[in-house]
């Protein structure tokens, strides 16, 4: 008998926040900063908001993502929120 829990697919709240950082020649590129992990979409989104906030963060994102524990593939991420400067969802 298998525990179904175990097995179920696995939503994860993340908050993303990111930095600009000089390549020395023309444009900063944005490179993520840190990660937060979640157990709701709101706690992520507000996490997302008070990082935004700071000088040091160029922009945040909240978003979720499914994992399948089985396989240990993760869907692509369902954004909740996008704040400041963020990359492209293309780069993401």
């Amino acid at each position: 008998m298998t525990d179904d829990s175990e097995t179920a697919p696995k939503v994860r709240y993340i908050c993303q926040t990111y930095v600009e950082k000089s390549s020395g020649r023309g444009q900063p590129s944005l490179q993520i900063d840190k990660q937060f992990q979640y157990t709701s979409a709101e706690q992520a989104r507000e996490r997302a908001e008070r990082e935004c906030r700071s000088d040091a963060c160029a922009g945040a994102d909240a978003y979720s993502v499914i994992e399948d524990p089985a396989s240990g593939e993760v869907g692509e991420p369902a954004f909740i929120v996008r704040l400041g400067n963020v990359p492209e969802f293309d780069t993401f």
